[in-house]
Formats: structure tokens, sequence, C-alpha cells
């Protein structure tokens, strides 16, 4: 399998917002403001959401207070586990190589292709939420309701 990097990209940057804006407590996010924070359609992430669900990468919850939030805590999840769910349903490789390209450009791509996936595999969720607070991000604090008059 070879990895694009639109899908996995997009699937890092939807992780790491419901890991920056809902974490794995009670605080859930919904896909609208995902979408509207990444500044894309709500349609196009909606696939990548499901499939990160369905790869146990994030909890959905259903009805008028639902949305999404982690799955597993920040550090457990690797970046190879985020781009290998998002293109879990793509196809295999480049369809009709010639020699030339399954002797020499092919066995290339792999190479390069290997030493992504260790890259990916010894970064988490967790360490991009560390880069975020590196660079003076900080995650919203929802403040408790105060009836007080």
């Amino acid at each position: 399998m070879l990895i694009r990097h639109d899908r996995p990209l997009l699937a890092i940057d939807i992780l790491l917002d419901v890991a920056f804006h809902a974490g794995r407590g009670e605080e859930v996010t919904g896909a609208g403001d995902i979408a509207e924070r990444l500044g894309a359609a709500r349609r196009g992430i909606e696939p990548l959401l499901q499939a990160l669900s369905r790869a146990g990468l994030l909890d959905s919850l259903r009805g008028p207070r639902g949305g999404y939030r982690l799955g597993r805590a920040p550090r457990d999840m690797t970046l190879l586990d985020v781009a290998t769910a998002a293109t879990a349903e793509e196809e295999g490789g480049p369809e009709g190589a010639g020699r030339l390209s399954a002797a020499v450009t092919l066995p290339f791509w792999q190479e390069l292709e290997g030493g992504l996936r260790e890259k990916l595999a010894a970064v988490t969720i967790d360490d991009l939420l560390r880069r975020a607070a590196a660079r003076g991000l900080r995650r919203p604090v929802q403040e408790p309701l105060n009836f007080a008059i």
C-alpha cells in the first residue's frame, strides 16, 4: 500500500483537532465545528470521521449533544495508526507499471514509504499536542457554569 498524503494528513488534523478541543473525557466536538476549524467541508471530512471511528481512534456520540471525542489516550495513538485508518479503504499500488517502474521506481517509492512509516510510528497525537503547547497554543478551558446572583 502506498501512502498518499492528502487523506492521512487531513485525518491527523482531525484527530489533533478533537484531542485539542475535546480530548478523551466527557466533552465532545461536532463534525461541523471540526470542519469549520480546519477550513474543510463537513461532507469532505465525514468519511474520515467514520474511518477513524471504525478504527477505534474516535468515539462517536449520537444525539443533540453528540459529537466526537478520542477513542484512546493521545499517547496511545501513533500517526501511523491514523494514516493506516485513513487509507484502509484505498486501493493498492499503481496500475499498469512498466518494467522500469517495477524494477526501479516502485521499489524506491516503497523504500521511501518504509522511512515514512517509521517516522509516523514514532510520533503520537500526544507529541503533537505538546508541539501545539510549545508554539503557544492553549487548549480551550471549559468554565463551569455559575448561576450565583
